[in-house]
């Protein structure tokens, strides 16, 4: 099977031409947070504040990136369980984010809101951070310092492997559906 290219920020034409199941690479920029960022984010959000970077068209990245080598951009940036996600995930797709990278399953709430909001959810192989790493190309610190890895960065990615999970249509590869 072959892989579609898709540039970030992903446009509206590419999220109508990508179906659960495709195997996709992904060049651009994108933004990575977990749970503590994501907290963050909606904490901020209740306060009356602004985001640290404008979500609209963007992707996030569910990764904790290891500590880079000396010559690397980056250690190993393998995907986090997206679930842990989930309780925030509706609130930004509202806000406009568009895409979203991690592993396993979502639930049926954040399914129905990809739909809604005309989204995407990718997965990104897990124990593959090693080649993962190699496809991000810069990274630099955006907020959230103080989390470390789980603060939020962002990245630039050439050829980033992923795969359709949930599509803008709300259809689920058949793999990750919840029995």
């Amino acid at each position: 099977m072959s892989k579609k290219i898709v540039d970030l920020p992903i446009s509206s034409k590419s999220l109508r031409d990508l179906n659960a199941g495709d195997q996709v690479l992904l060049t651009g920029h994108l933004y990575t947070a977990r749970d503590a960022a994501h907290k963050r984010m909606i904490e901020s959000l209740e306060q009356g504040d602004e985001l640290p970077f404008n979500i609209k068209g963007e992707t996030i990245f569910y990764v904790g990136p290891t500590p880079a080598k000396p010559g690397q951009v980056i250690g190993s940036a393998g995907p986090t369980t997206s679930y842990r996600m989930d309780p925030y995930t509706s609130k930004l797709l509202d806000l406009g984010l568009k895409g979203m990278i991690g592993k396993g399953y979502r639930s049926q709430e954040v399914i129905d809101s990809i739909a809604k909001n005309q989204a995407i959810y990718f997965s990104a192989i897990g124990g593959t951070a090693a080649l993962i790493s190699k496809s991000i190309k810069a990274m630099r610190s955006i907020a959230y310092e103080d989390l470390g890895p789980e603060g939020i960065y962002r990245l630039e990615v050439e050829n980033f492997p992923a795969i359709v999970v949930v599509d803008a249509r709300g259809n689920v590869l058949e793999a990750f559906k919840q029995k």
